[in-house]
């Protein structure tokens, strides 16, 4: 089977796995196998095909390991933990910086975000032509290119230069093409989230919550804006999610980490994960971080616990007093499980007693090593400190800054406090807000792309102790890659 069969083939046969709607339109499996003939007929083909996008969403390549391996790990708030020695090998790579062309965190996101690439290259190819309902149409047509720009940024800002495929490969041409610039990569982001926003609702009822929407898609434009430090177009978009999408933050930080709020109102978009498979996997459908970061071989989580993704010291000791954002994040010594035993001083993997909680579900009777718990992709209060890099030290920007302090400390979102931030400028406001971004989205997979857009990633004396190196701002090319398609070159330094 030659290459091109071989991808055409494999893209064909996920679109069967994934129908329906709600949590489970990720899971269900169809009867009847499908093909490129009988398929892309009716309103139901285009929800399958559309549906088929999300799941690398759920899978190793995105948030069941390599965004915590990366966006975790591989920044200062977090270690490997685990075993020790050979445990975890390819975490340990990423936390010291020492990352092989074969690690297969880094292999793993880059083939992740192209299959979900070429599933949503494929919708975008196909439903346009389709004589089916138009409304259902038109919100496949912008759920594909929200998670076709959702994967570029991923890649984009991990790998530098990718290739960029917009269509699906009609020949092995179009398969082996070099890596394109940044730039360009950044502009058909924009170009999708846009016309995304057009396409998708605002909302959705039923079944069909969770599906990105209008404000799931100018969310994201707006971290994307903010990304390329076009801070006005990212104030723009932040401001109309702020005050057309309805959403609101809940009052206890911790809320936004319970299953029975997903989806809820902070929430604008998530990865959706449901429990009870009775399987040991990490491509989905359970979220694998409550028994990988569970206190290792305690007991609180079905398998024991694995103990990996374990909090720096020196990121815990910078909570201020009364944060509350930390109980919500840390397990810490002394902390009571649910059965009533107490975390130690000290665990296999965690000299310090530390462990990640945010993510802890326990024992229930769905879950038999992994979890439901959705992991959010964006939420409101990201926007609001997007909103106050964006908008400068400005009452606008001070505003949306105090709203997320001030509920990190318990107090009333809309009046002011004594916690509040004001009279900052330069270098100190824009400080001030990177380290609230450190602290309200810990260990939601995307600190280590924060430090690399705020310059932090080389200048952090953390990573500096652990030996990163200039070219470390970006991951190497899989060398699986590098073997199959001529025309990549891989990133100086690797």
């Amino acid at each position: 089977m030659n290459p091109i069969t071989k991808y055409t083939s494999a893209t064909l046969l996920t679109l069967g796995l994934l129908t329906g709607c709600g949590k489970d339109f990720l899971y269900e499996r169809p009867n009847d196998q499908v093909t490129d003939a009988n398929f892309y007929r009716t309103a139901n083909d285009a929800i399958q095909a559309t549906n088929a996008i999300y799941g690398e969403l759920i899978t190793a390549g995105q948030y069941n390991a390599a965004l915590w391996g990366l966006g975790d790990i591989g920044s200062d708030i977090s270690t490997t933990g685990g075993g020790g020695g050979g445990d975890g090998i390819e975490y340990q790579q990423l936390d010291f910086y020492n990352i092989p062309t074969t690690n297969p965190v880094a292999n793993r996101l880059w083939g992740s975000c192209y299959v979900g690439i070429g599933r949503a290259n494929i919708v975008l190819q196909k439903v346009p032509a389709m004589s089916i309902d138009a409304a259902i149409q038109k919100r496949c047509i912008g759920e594909a290119q929200f998670l076709r720009a959702k994967y570029y940024f991923d890649l984009v800002r991990a790998y530098g230069d990718v290739p960029l495929l917009t269509t699906p490969p009609a020949t092995l041409n179009d398969v082996n093409i070099p890596r394109t610039p940044v730039a360009q990569v950044y502009a058909q982001i924009e170009k999708d989230l846009t016309d995304a926003i057009g396409n998708l609702p605002t909302s959705y009822s039923g079944d069909d919550i969770g599906r990105a929407t209008k404000w799931a898609a100018t969310g994201l434009l707006a971290k994307v804006y903010l990304t390329e430090n076009k801070l006005a177009d990212a104030a723009t978009r932040a401001r109309e999610v702020i005050s057309g999408s309805g959403k609101a933050m809940w009052d206890n930080y911790a809320d936004n980490f319970k299953v029975a709020n997903e989806n809820g109102k902070e929430s604008l978009f998530e990865a959706q994960f449901i429990s009870g498979r009775n399987q040991w996997t990490q491509d989905g459908p359970g979220f694998s971080g409550n028994e990988f970061f569970g206190p290792r071989g305690q007991g609180a989580v079905p398998q024991g616990g694995y103990g990996f993704n374990i909090p720096e010291a020196d990121f815990v000791a910078g909570y201020e007093a009364g944060d509350l954002r930390r109980d919500a994040t840390i397990w810490k010594p002394g902390d009571v499980y649910p059965d009533g035993r107490v975390q130690p001083n000290s665990l296999p993997g965690s000299p310090n007693g530390y462990g990640c909680k945010k993510w802890f579900v326990g024992k229930t009777n769905t879950n038999i090593w992994d979890s439901e718990l959705n992991i959010p992709v964006m939420r409101l209060a990201e926007v609001y400190l997007i909103l106050a890099e964006a908008a400068g030290p400005s009452t606008e920007g001070f505003e949306a800054l105090n709203k997320v302090r001030r509920r990190a400390f318990g107090l009333p979102i809309n009046t002011a406090s004594a916690r509040d931030l004001s009279g900052l400028s330069g270098d100190a406001y824009k400080q001030a807000i990177w380290r609230e971004r450190k602290y309200e989205l810990a260990f939601e997979m995307d600190r280590w792309f924060d430090m690399k857009r705020t310059g932090e990633l080389l200048t952090s004396p953390q990573l500096k102790a652990k030996g990163i190196k200039t070219f470390n701002v970006v991951l190497p090319i899989p060398q699986s890659e590098l073997d199959v398609n001529p025309g990549l070159r891989q990133n100086p330094g690797y």
